[in-house]
């Protein structure tokens, strides 16, 4: 039996004010529900000083992984929340070359991110909007011994609550000078290069290599913004039901992801892939006019239905026979800058997989690789000129109770050093025009870029 202490609070501040107090210690973060309905972006998730670090390039992450969670693994009953430990971090979209004999890498790697990190959390805050309330949980692991277990819980257990009272004793408002700044921003392709690029992709299409394939550009900027000042932003330009910031010491992220990659709770699996987008506008007219246009865009929704037979696909690797059903097939999301269209998949896990074969059956995910994958991830990796690093990898937790939640990072930007990187893409297709897909990665940077401004 885990030794723990969990209890809970009335809340109803911003949770912005206490990352603002933690962003300082040793790999904190946030996986932020900075958007939040009915159903979608219910709890928020704060912690920092892990007591183990896994990173690695290794092919065989996920297993190591899956052998440290097995180490700290314990229920608790008639306990609904979420996660009560376990770790954060991240799978970068290069892991998945390393579970792949056809795959492999031809561009080299300018940023040397770890393709799987993750911080083993035993202490932190959970945050559950629905009914404004905030938890304080804190384990004895990594210790064995009851007593020592004891001591660490209650030590960790008066941090949190020190940092809570002085969050909630300060002024509204957050630490963040104001700075002017000319910023130069950079791209691996010119518009020309983007444009021949979609046509390459075209051709595959036409000679029926794929049907469709997802294709990026990578932006840079340089700037001496902290990486808190661009995520507050961020956040409030873009929330997301997936949002996150995560501190690697060496690097952070800064993301405002709107897709979910994978939910796991007990056995049950949920799948949410995105694909079609259009901008935003103040006036409503054109507004509803661009909402119209997708929702009856036979492109977008015939590419949207070719990601949900690939995730059904990748799902019945790993799920029950005949548990998997498409629960929405094209749902139109809203969002501050952009109209998005969703579906979600849902499944059983099988009694003799786990949620690691579940990862290893659908990283990384179809919606940001296309169909069918693996032929696409070359596709990408001869068209593309830049590693994509930890942009379309995933974001959150794997508890040490069993359950996963993690996100895509797209809207996402890696700060290292002075410098901010980002991508945006778009699904190709048949009858993409190349001048309005690199439109619309234009259109997913608004954010970003405002953000850095």
């Amino acid at each position: 039996m885990v030794y723990y202490i969990l209890r809970s609070y009335k809340f109803s501040q911003d949770p912005i004010f206490i990352l603002d107090r933690i962003k300082n210690k040793r790999y904190c973060f946030f996986l932020d529900s900075s958007l939040y309905s009915e159903n979608l972006g219910r709890y928020s998730i704060l912690s920092f000083e892990p007591f183990f670090i896994l990173q690695s390039k290794d092919r065989y992450s996920l297993y190591y992984l899956r052998r440290l969670l097995n180490r700290y693994k314990f229920s608790i009953k008639n306990i609904s929340l979420p996660f009560l430990g376990g770790v954060v971090g991240f799978l970068s979209y290069d892991l998945g070359f390393a579970f792949e004999e056809k795959l492999s890498k031809s561009i080299p790697d300018d940023l040397n991110i770890p393709d799987c990190f993750f911080g083993f959390y035993s202490s932190g805050i959970i945050i559950d909007r629905l009914f404004s309330k905030l938890y304080i949980f804190s384990l004895g692991l990594p210790e064995k011994n009851y007593f020592a277990a004891k001591t660490r819980a209650e030590e960790n257990f008066k941090k949190i609550e020190k940092i809570l009272a002085s969050t909630s004793s300060k002024k509204r408002n957050l630490s963040i000078p104001e700075k002017k700044e000319e910023l130069l921003l950079i791209s691996n392709f010119t518009k020309q290069q983007y444009i021949e690029a979609v046509k390459k992709a075209k051709d595959y299409i036409r000679k029926g290599d794929i049907y469709q394939v997802n294709l990026s550009q990578r932006f840079e900027v340089i700037s001496k913004k902290s990486a808190f000042e661009v995520y507050s932003k961020l956040r409030r330009l873009s929330p997301s039901f997936y949002s996150g910031y995560l501190d690697g010491m060496d690097f952070q992220i800064i993301s405002s992801s709107p897709e979910e990659f994978l939910r796991v709770r007990k056995d049950f699996v949920v799948t949410r892939p995105m694909k079609g987008t259009r901008p935003r506008a103040k006036d409503k007219k054109v507004d509803a006019y661009f909402k119209k246009q997708l929702l009856e865009s036979k492109k977008d929704k015939a590419e949207l239905i070719m990601i949900v037979d690939l995730e059904r696909n990748d799902l019945g690797k790993v799920c029950r026979y005949h548990s998997i059903k498409v629960e929405k097939l094209r749902v139109l999301e809203k969002y501050r800058t952009v109209f998005q269209t969703t579906s979600t998949i849902r499944g059983s896990l099988h009694p003799d997989r786990d949620r690691i074969d579940l990862l290893r059956a659908c990283f990384p995910g179809g919606s940001i690789t296309g169909c069918p994958k693996l032929r696409s991830m070359q596709i990408i990796e001869e068209l593309e000129t830049r590693r994509r690093s930890i942009y379309t990898g995933a974001l959150g937790y794997l508890s040490f109770t069993g359950d996963m939640h993690l996100n895509i990072l797209i809207r996402t930007i890696l700060k290292k050093g002075n410098r901010f990187y980002f991508n945006t893409g778009g699904g190709i297709v048949a009858d993409s025009i190349p001048e309005k897909e690199y439109s619309e990665t234009l259109i997913k940077a608004k954010a970003m870029l405002e953000a850095l401004k």
